[in-house]
């Protein structure tokens, strides 16, 4: 799997972006750009960056959202627009040339979306995991969703301080509750461990308390998608796991047929998988995503 690299967008007075792209742009090929879930980074996608198939079809971009990876801005506060800008900057100033796909994993779902609707000459297909177009509404909740506010509400409060936190890292309970959360339990070892001591050394120290603090901010209140869903143009295809934890299917079949617009949107229902799709069913995604890609390429 490649290193997470970072290249300079101008957003914001200036981003520091990071991406993990295996290899040199091919121009021949088309792209699809992956957009991480909360608190993860680019390493949410190695299965993919694994997988040689997916790799020869297509160029392969993970770039990480704000407040997430390698990602740094100048600015504390920002919102998911903030990152679709940002993510087609980083096309711009990595020379990716035509229309993209972009896959998102839960909050990179709805970043998908946004992208779609800011540069809808740029993108040629959508591909959202796990994920809800809603703001975290009653009516999400109604359809079995969690209730984020409500869990982020004490979270957000231990993150803020007026003083410095030179010695903050992210409790293990945080870390756990997001691998149970998102992985379904499916992972253990040296994976497990991998992620604990990823997210606690990449949101450590005042800077990191301020980021993680942002990012939980931006999920919990973040603005809903229902009114321009009909503004989207492009194929979409959403993938939804069975035993996703977060953001139910029958929130998805009801917020699939919103995108009336879109030239085809699918909603595909994945037995038995995680809020972490691609990795939980990393071959059904994979699958799913060159099928789709090479369908609209």
């Amino acid at each position: 799997m490649s290193s997470t690299k970072t290249i300079h967008v101008p957003h914001l007075g200036g981003i520091e972006a990071g991406y993990q792209m295996p290899e040199k742009y091919d121009a021949s090929k088309p792209t699809l750009v992956m957009v991480n879930s909360f608190t993860t980074s680019a390493e949410l996608y190695q299965k993919q960056f694994e997988n040689e198939k997916l790799r020869a079809r297509m160029n392969l971009l993970a770039v990480e959202v704000l407040g997430h990876g390698s990602t740094r801005c100048k600015t504390e506060h920002w919102t998911y627009w903030d990152t679709a800008v940002m993510n087609l900057q980083v096309l711009d100033a990595l020379g990716v040339t035509g229309k993209v796909f972009v896959l998102g994993t839960s909050q990179g779902g709805w970043v998908t979306v946004r992208m779609a609707l800011l540069a809808p000459e740029r993108i040629a297909g959508i591909i959202p995991l796990g994920t809800s177009m809603d703001y975290e509404s009653e009516r999400s909740r109604k359809l079995g969703c969690w209730d984020g506010p409500a869990l982020f509400e004490s979270t957000i409060a231990s993150w803020t301080s007026e003083a410095p936190t030179p010695d903050f890292v992210p409790a293990e309970e945080y870390c756990e509750a997001m691998l149970a959360t998102g992985f379904g339990g499916l992972v253990d070892g040296e994976v497990r461990r991998f992620w604990i001591n990823t997210i606690q050394s990449n949101y450590s120290g005042d800077e990191g308390r301020k980021r993680i603090r942002m990012a939980a901010i931006n999920l919990a209140e973040r603005d809903g998608l229902h009114s321009r869903l009909s503004d989207v143009r492009c194929p979409v295809l959403w993938l939804h796991g069975t035993a996703d934890q977060v953001y139910s299917v029958a929130n998805a079949e009801e917020e699939i047929k919103l995108f009336v617009n879109s030239p085809d949107a699918q909603l595909r229902v994945v037995e038995g998988g995680a809020h972490f799709l691609s990795f939980s069913n990393a071959k059904e995604v994979d699958e799913a995503a060159g099928e789709f890609v090479g369908r609209y390429a």
